[in-house]
């Protein structure tokens, strides 16, 4: 078992969910002498950027989130989920525990966490009204201070582009499916349609590895902010979405397509 502080998306058990996390205990805590960020840098230029803490030394600021007691097997699905050694670095902090009730006694517990890396860095960023309002939901759900989520209430949000109904690039392509596709380890999908990541932009390596070789609607699908993480491939095949949903599929489609080259359509009959 270890512990591990959540600050951003990862309060929310919904979205721990989504990334195979399920804690065996989770409380509220404190970081003092840091502050909270959002200038890690998504992916994604639409999605603008996610949680990040920086250390001021300053006894005043801090960051409130919540401290897990995680088994071992969820430390590889974390690392995973936050781009370890990309993205982010994992480093260790101490917390102090956030009493439920007055007899109870607060305790300070070094936890693993998440920093944002230097090339990820950018302090332009805003953070998307999706993902802030998986912070705010994941902060209600434990009980943060009021004023604390009052402040994450008036954040500012990124206002990402319009982006048109997606339509592939004309010409021939050929037809995917789970198998075909998983022996193109470059090559990933998205809601019918197959990208070729080999001349992805540098930012992008880790996502080769992550993306690769898979279809990803699914893993879009349960980070949307009004999902409960019961989506299913049967609702992809079927076409069970929602107007959110598809609008959320749709600026993807267009980003994969800005991102990576359009190499073929997918089945998923044997999904």
């Amino acid at each position: 078992m270890f512990h591990y502080f959540g600050f951003g998306s990862n309060m929310s058990m919904l979205s721990l969910r989504a990334k195979g996390v399920t804690p065996l205990a989770s409380h509220r805590a404190c970081l003092t002498g840091w502050r909270l960020r959002f200038n890690v840098q998504h992916f994604f230029r639409h999605e603008g950027g996610v949680g990040n803490i920086e250390y001021t030394g300053n006894p005043e600021d801090r960051v409130l989130g919540v401290l897990h007691a995680c088994p071992d097997e969820a430390l590889e699905r974390l690392d995973a989920a936050e781009a370890y050694g990309h993205g982010y670095d994992r480093i260790e902090v101490e917390v102090e525990t956030t009493p439920h009730a007055p007899e109870q006694t607060s305790e300070r517990v070094t936890a693993l966490t998440y920093v944002g890396m230097p090339e990820f860095i950018n302090d332009r960023c805003l953070p998307s009204r999706r993902y802030l309002n998986i912070v705010l939901d994941g902060a209600r759900q434990t009980g943060l201070d009021e004023a604390y989520i009052e402040a994450l209430v008036s954040h500012p949000v990124h206002a990402p582009g319009y982006y048109p109904p997606f339509t592939p690039p004309p010409g021939e392509f050929p037809t995917f499916d789970r198998e075909s596709l998983a022996r193109h380890p470059l090559y990933t999908a998205l809601y019918g349609h197959v990208f070729d990541m080999s001349e992805a932009r540098p930012l992008h390596e880790f996502l080769k590895g992550f993306f690769g070789g898979k279809d990803m609607t699914l893993f879009h699908l349960k980070r949307l902010d009004s999902s409960n993480v019961d989506e299913t491939m049967d609702d992809i095949r079927n076409g069970r979405l929602n107007q959110a949903q598809l609008q959320y599929l749709n600026a993807y489609l267009n980003e994969y397509a800005s991102e990576y080259r359009y190499a073929g359509r997918y089945h998923y009959d044997n999904d």
